[in-house]
């Protein structure tokens, strides 16, 4: 293996590892601020009103994603597994 694959393969990696997060971390960003417009409008600056809703709303994402979380998974984890008898 020479550096360019190590770093296409690092390369690779880093963004699969975006892909997979990015459906919670955009709900937890738009959740955040939803609540916190919410909170600036009527003043209610307690840390659980603001917590609780985008812990939840990311789990809800995550249980509706799952499946096709697992299909990404699977698929990058079949094409990495497929280049190493080719020597990449």
């Amino acid at each position: 293996m020479d550096p360019q694959d190590a770093i296409d393969l690092a390369r690779q990696a880093m963004l699969f590892a975006l892909l997979i997060g990015a459906p919670m971390l955009v709900t937890g960003l738009v959740m955040g601020l939803l609540i916190g417009f919410l909170q600036a409008i009527t003043q209610i600056q307690e840390q659980t009103v603001a917590f609780v809703p985008k812990i939840v709303a990311m789990i809800v994402v995550l249980m509706l994603a799952l499946p096709w979380l697992l299909e990404q998974m699977s698929q990058y984890s079949q094409a990495l597994f497929g280049t190493v008898p080719g020597g990449l």
